[in-house]
């Protein structure tokens, strides 16, 4: 069965080849896709398994406006219609089902730690563009991404497995694999349990300064887990879920690569890092929920607890920063090396209660709390070459800790008036206030001395809100419109040694969205489109800048972003399908931010291509019996896009930094038996060289650039097997 993205209006077949709509849940409630009033596109679980997909990297091309900014597995920053500017603190909130994961706050780093969780086993993504304040809360100015996962089910016992392997140009090989099982106990209950396996080949090779080899195929990766749940229904009326995951991603070094820091290509002719340190990076995610879930008979009652953690531990190499430094100061050549601990742990509770489905009037009302505990642990290290061995006779060199607290409590609501056969207004609001703590301890040489800076702490209240008319001009076709405010937290902040007292805080920041779409479909559905324009107008922008080798959160102006987006899908015969999407996004600062920072007037806002174009086409058919086989291809399409900024950069060259513009192409084909399949594909066909991020010029010698690539062309065979 060959599954697409689609976004709305859209539906799907099923297993039979029956057509029917498909259903989200991005308003926290059941609906059909085409009756949501804001731009939404759903990948399903199908869609992701056809397209090889694992992980962010591999389904973006499905998902118009979406852009990734990753160095690491795990390590990575989402953005969605341009919002990022560079911030600490999320722009994209990542939800599991019911539960919100990573920080709301911007001192654990939660905008480069966005939950890349693996896609085997869900049910579907769920990808909500433009402000989601008023039912997804905070930090989720963008929008959200959200993995709704397959429920266990009593109806059949089901057993699937998926093995892979993979060849990588320039690189080792990769073993990826899958299981899943799903058992009833009786009529009332049942347990699924799923689990993976990825090892991915590296495929960087690490040279010294001098050029010479020193490693090959560095960057080889892990990420494994699972996801077990239990859910109990004695009748239609009332169920409880109770699930757990746990996902590690670890990393023998990062995708960068020594590059021209002018143009972002990369330097002596291969994908080459230059590493005196090894490094490494560890990530793990474990998330256990529990959902009741109750028809009260005037409403229905959700309660969804959650007590999620997300832990990153690191190796960083910062030889080329900091290694003349200390032999210049202490004479001793050196190695260096930064080792970090950044660790969330939160506890999340949401109980509402939503009518049920009325043609003249729906309301949802609903009351939430977080509560947060962030350390980030640092320690700065100097070991004699090629080793890690600490250089004898040192002082201590740098050592620091932040502890932070965060808590929020919010209340909203969230209602549909329909007026009418054919108009329907959608509005709703959230009031939410938290509160922060934080406390910073440092010691060591390049610290200052030992320092313990006054606790620090912040308040806020802040309303969020959005309305949505709707008119349905035919059975086939809606247009709507949609105004929202977004809001990120601000708080208490990171100060380094000689900062201003007055950077002891720094302030939220929010946006307002307008937003006009129409959503078509022929009455065959053989021919669909989802197409939307929006301008955001965003002030006290949050960003980030450095002072005396340290970061530090500040608060810049004002940025706009003004764009269209649009997703088209084409069934011109049985098992034949087009999809075409695209992004045409100009987010640009409105005043100069900090010094520090680097950003000026009229420049672009980081890691946002002006055009991004995704198509894809799959072709199935029957070989006889229960057999059928495909084909398919996609491609995508970036161009240029700025990096971060750089005021040393921006004055010496009169321009912001850029990054290439780049295509990937992706092939595909299988074979379905019916028990058994196998499929063969090509990420990547043509070895484009896409870059994602930029380091700029100081921790990588010569004067070059790291700049992270995406993996070169990989070949893959796949065998699944289900009962």
């Amino acid at each position: 069965m060959i599954a697409i993205m689609a976004a709305a209006p859209a539906y799907a077949e099923d297993a039979t080849g029956d057509e029917h709509d498909i259903v989200v849940t991005a308003q926290k409630r059941e609906q059909r896709l085409t009756d949501v009033p804001q731009s939404v596109s759903v990948v399903s679980g199908e869609a992701l398994e056809n397209i090889q997909a694992t992980n962010f990297s591999d389904y973006l091309k499905l998902v118009p406006g979406l852009q990734l900014t990753q160095t690491t597995p795990g390590f990575g920053r989402l953005v969605l219609r341009g919002v990022n500017t560079g911030g600490v603190a999320s722009t994209v909130a990542v939800y599991q089902d019911e539960t919100t994961f990573g920080s709301s706050s911007g001192l654990v780093n939660g905008a480069i730690l966005a939950g890349d969780f693996d896609t085997f086993d869900i049910e579907r993504i769920e990808v909500l563009r433009g402000p989601q304040g008023t039912i997804y809360g905070a930090s989720s100015m963008g929008g959200v991404l959200k993995y709704v996962t397959k429920k266990p089910d009593t109806e059949g016992f089901e057993a699937r497995a998926r093995a892979s392997v993979e060849t990588t140009k320039g690189g080792d090989e990769s073993y990826l694999g899958s299981a899943v099982v799903n058992i009833p106990i009786g009529d009332t209950l049942a347990f699924r349990a799923s689990g993976f396996y990825r090892d991915f080949g590296g495929f960087i090779d690490s040279i010294g300064t001098g050029g010479s080899d020193v490693d090959s195929n560095i960057n080889s990766s892990k990420s494994y887990g699972g996801r077990a749940s239990v859910l109990f229904k004695p009748s239609d009326n009332f169920s409880v879920q109770l699930g757990a995951y746990l996902q590690n991603l670890k990393t023998d070094a990062s995708n960068s690569v020594d590059s021209n820091p002018s143009t972002g290509r990369t330097l002596y002719g291969r994908l080459s890092q230059s590493q005196f340190v090894p490094e490494f990076t560890d990530v793990r995610y474990r998330v256990y929920s529990a959902i009741v879930d109750a028809d009260l008979g005037f409403a229905n009652l959700v309660s969804a607890t959650s007590y999620s953690t997300l832990s990153q531990s690191f190796r960083g190499d910062l030889t080329p920063q900091f290694g003349g430094l200390i032999q210049a100061i202490f004479g001793t050549p050196n190695n260096f090396f930064q080792g970090q601990l950044t660790r969330v742990r939160r506890v999340s509770q949401e109980i509402r209660l939503q009518s049920p489905e009325n043609d003249s009037f729906e309301w949802l009302i609903g009351g939430y709390y977080t509560r947060e505990k962030g350390i980030i642990d640092q320690t700065f290290n100097a070991v004699q070459p090629g080793t890690l061995t600490p250089v004898a006779g040192l002082p201590l060199l740098g050592v620091a800790t932040i502890n932070s607290r965060y808590r929020e409590l919010a209340g909203f609501a969230n209602a549909t008036l329909h007026l009418g056969e054919r108009f329907d207004l959608t509005f709703g609001g959230r009031y939410s206030g938290n509160r922060q703590f934080a406390n910073q301890v440092s010691d060591g040489a390049l610290a200052g001395g030992p320092r313990t800076l006054p606790d620090a702490r912040s308040s806020e209240n802040v309303f969020t809100f959005s309305a949505a008319p709707q008119f349905e001009i035919s059975d086939q076709a809606t247009v709507y419109a949609r105004v929202a405010k977004g809001f990120r937290p601000g708080g208490p902040n990171v100060l380094a040694p000689g900062a201003p007292a007055n950077l002891g805080t720094y302030a939220s920041d929010s946006l307002i969205s307008y937003e006009l779409g129409v959503k078509a479909e022929t009455a065959d559905r053989s021919f669909s489109i989802d197409i939307a324009a929006f301008h955001i107008d965003w002030k006290d922008i949050q960003v980030f800048g450095q002072i005396n080798n340290f970061g530090v959160n500040f608060n810049g102006g004002k940025a706009t972003s003004d764009g269209l987006e649009f997703t088209t899908v084409l069934r011109p015969t049985t098992g034949l399908s087009f999809s075409l999407n695209g992004a045409y996004t100009d987010a640009k600062l409105k005043d100069d931010t900090p010094p520090q920072v680097g950003g000026l007037s009229g420049d672009a806002l980081p890691y946002t291509p002006k055009y991004s174009i995704g198509a894809n086409a799959d072709y199935e058919w029957e070989l006889g019996g229960e057999t059928k086989a495909y084909v398919g291809g996609s491609i995508r399409s970036l161009s240029k896009q700025p990096a971060a900024y750089d005021f040393a950069f921006r004055s010496a060259n009169g321009r912001q930094r850029y990054l290439p513009s780049y295509q990937v192409v992706d092939l595909r084909a299988g074979v379905d038996f019916g028990q058994y399949s196998l499929e063969l594909y090509a990420k990547n066909l043509t070895d484009a060289e896409g870059k994602t991020s930029l380091e700029a010029p100081g921790n990588v010698p010569l004067g070059a650039a790291g700049t992270a690539v995406i993996r070169p062309r990989t070949f893959g065979v796949t065998l699944t097997a289900g009962f």
